[in-house]
């Protein structure tokens, strides 16, 4: 059950780091300008623990 547990823990963290280190696919509008995002801002966001 902890193995199942752990498994589960770590196959999210790494779809979370995923998540967080592909670049953004949103439509940009010529009105607003986007605000630079780092993966390393995007990672501290999502785990704030590792700061």
């Amino acid at each position: 059950m902890l193995e199942k547990l752990m498994q589960a823990a770590i196959i999210t963290f790494l779809l979370h780091l995923i998540a967080g280190l592909s670049p953004n696919s949103r439509v940009e509008t010529k009105l607003a300008t986007p605000l630079p995002e780092t993966p390393s801002a995007i990672v501290s966001l999502l785990f704030p623990s590792l700061r």
